[in-house]
């Protein structure tokens, strides 16, 4: 075999393996994005006591899902906004839904950082989730996670009715699905 035969073949390899490379990463680590109107993935993680929340385990409320991390400034920054809509909604009556809740995906890899910042940052609500994997987490790829904070508002059917909401828009679907008494 000649000098260009075998740099010919050697191009060749490394092209096939490449290509199976990138095809076998892509597929694995293929991300879906979820929009308004679709239906809500379906999600299960442990909390910080090791107990397993699902997503669909709060079906029946609203739910806001909240991708964060306590290493994430824009996250903390975030969070009296969330607390502040989560207090004054929790127990609201809506049309349709028995109540409104926060689901939290935190992205974090150090579990004590998380809890430290569950409660300095007073996350009062119970659905505190991580498989503390960080950006590997199967939900952010799920959901499109690209940054974070990201958020999904879900119906009490499932359905996504928000994405990446202001608290005022928040507010604003919250409110529009209040009873009227």
């Amino acid at each position: 075999m000649n000098k260009n035969q075998l740099l010919f073949t050697l191009l060749l390899a490394f092209a096939v393996l490449s290509g199976f490379i990138v095809k076998k990463y892509t597929t694995e680590k293929a991300v879906t994005t979820l929009n308004k109107g679709d239906k809500a993935i379906d999600l299960s993680y442990k909390n910080p006591e090791g107990e397993t929340i699902t997503l669909f385990s709060l079906k029946k409320k609203i739910v806001l899902l909240d991708f964060w991390a306590s290493w994430c400034g824009p996250c903390r920054r975030s969070n009296p906004g969330v607390v502040r809509l989560y207090n004054q909604y929790k127990d609201a009556k809506f049309k349709d839904a028995k109540g409104f809740t926060v689901y939290s995906v935190s992205l974090d890899r150090n579990k004590q950082a998380w809890i430290n910042a569950i409660k300095r940052d007073k996350l009062t609500w119970s659905n505190h989730v991580s498989d503390l994997k960080g950006w590997q987490a199967a939900g952010a790829a799920q959901y499109g996670v690209r940054s974070i904070p990201t958020t999904y508002l879900i119906d009490e059917n499932g359905i996504i009715i928000g994405k990446n909401l202001s608290h005022h828009d928040l507010e604003m679907e919250l409110n529009k699905r209040l009873k009227n008494l």
